[in-house]
């Protein structure tokens, strides 16, 4: 691994106490967890009204 590809694990560490992670948390999450959670998922689409519409009309409340 170069240093162009190497992480910066402090900088990481920072966003995650900014984010309200206690370092044992944030040492047990999935590279794709943090990948979540820290805006850095790039392969994922963003969530629409019309995926909302049809998990409601698939999951009512019941109410």
């Amino acid at each position: 691994m170069s240093a162009s590809q190497a992480l910066n694990w402090g900088a990481m560490l920072s966003a995650a106490l900014r984010l309200g992670l206690t370092p044992p948390e944030f040492w047990r999450l999935s590279l794709r967890e943090w990948q979540a959670i820290s805006g850095r998922n790039k392969g994922a689409s963003a969530f629409r009204k019309s995926d909302l519409t049809d998990l409601i009309a698939r999951f009512p409340d019941g109410g």
